[in-house]
């Protein structure tokens, strides 16, 4: 079934849009303060806060477009496009580690010359690197919040924002200790890192895309909460699939065969109930319920004599001295009793009573 979800996803809204004015700002900041004192370095961080408001602007855009209503054409919603805005930033990410690491090489190969306003230059790399953490901090933890991996992944972005501002910073500062080449290899390193973490979250936004089972706590969630609701033998069967905040399910409970209908969806009902309130983020989800199998089975076999489980089994049922009783389960005999065939008997008396 389909759920109201209360998830806020105005809230993500408000979270991009400060940090669509916050990244505004800084770039015009740096890009002021780099222009007049000649820091090339913090020029490009103000190229960097630049393409933050396109990141944070297509994460806000997702985050709009996905809480359309379902209609003929996406019967399932639009949530995905909140996934595509993701992988978007998880690209940019991508690109930026490259662009850090290409600062980085000119860098080394051709330090740049001492920048004049130089304690101005400090106090706006001071200002970008704790404006940015801020910010992150933020967007992570309403991303977290509403299960917005869009959100999330744009908060890490912010991270490598204050990255990007802490590196013109130490080049400002070694640039008059000496150390010309310490921001070079700090950035490389940096680089890879950035490039690893942005590769990350990209594969995981493509399996989104495709489908894949990626939210194994999610699933594992699930199964045991069903498992709880009473009236609930067994589940299996279970799917899942994460589309933009939001995750799609299915599943197959084990039921009693003798419950009936208005049991079976007061059980379905309960476990709707239960599922919505331990994980939110679930969307809609299906429930096909199917009656247990029985396990054992009682026969009873005719037998010419009692010789227990060696017994010669009879060929005619009615005229057969015994029957063994044995219940079985999934073929095996568990357990069993010989009993003496009483129509036999009657038989016997009823030729008597004749002769």
């Amino acid at each position: 079934m389909p759920y109201n979800s209360g998830m806020n996803i105005k809230e993500g809204e408000t979270a991009s849009k400060y940090s669509i004015v916050s990244n505004i700002v800084l770039m015009l900041i740096k890009g002021i303060i780099g222009y007049l004192s000649g820091n090339i370095a913090l020029i490009a961080d103000a190229l960097h806060s630049f393409a933050d408001v396109f990141s944070s602007a297509a994460v806000f855009i997702g985050l709009r477009l996905s809480q359309r209503k379902p209609d003929e054409l996406f019967p399932y919603g639009y949530y995905r496009i909140e996934t595509l805005a993701s992988l978007l930033v998880s690209v940019m990410i991508i690109i930026t580690g490259l662009e850090i690491g290409w600062d980085s090489l000119i860098y080394l190969m051709h330090p740049p010359p001492v920048v004049s306003m130089a304690a101005i230059s400090l106090v706006v790399s001071l200002i970008a690197i704790v404006v940015s953490y801020a910010v992150a901090v933020y967007k992570e933890r309403v991303g977290e919040k509403i299960g917005s991996k869009a959100l999330i992944n744009d908060g890490k972005h912010s991270y490598i924002d204050a990255v990007s501002s802490t590196l013109v910073f130490t080049g400002i500062i070694g640039e008059y200790m000496g150390l010309h080449g310490f921001q070079g290899f700090a950035g490389l390193i940096i680089a890879v890192i950035i490039v690893y973490v942005g590769s990350t979250l990209t594969k995981y936004n493509l399996l989104v895309l495709l489908d894949a089972c990626i939210d194994k706590d999610s699933l594992e969630l699930l199964r045991k909460t069903v498992l709880s609701v009473k009236g609930v033998e067994g589940v299996h069967a279970i799917r899942i699939r994460r589309s933009g905040p939001y995750l799609f399910g299915e599943l197959h409970i084990e039921i009693e065969r003798s419950l009936s209908a208005d049991k079976i969806e007061d059980i379905i009902s309960k476990i709707n109930s239960e599922v919505k309130r331990v994980l939110p983020s679930i969307d809609h989800l299906i429930i096909q319920p199917e009656t247990l199998k029985k396990d054992e089975i009682v026969v009873a076999v005719p037998l010419e004599d009692n010789q227990g489980i060696d017994s010669k089994i009879s060929l005619h049922f009615g005229r057969a001295a015994y029957f063994i009783i044995a219940r079985t389960r999934k073929g095996d005999i568990i357990d069993y009793e010989i009993l003496e065939n009483p129509a036999r008997s009657l038989k016997k008396k009823e030729r008597n009573k004749s002769s």
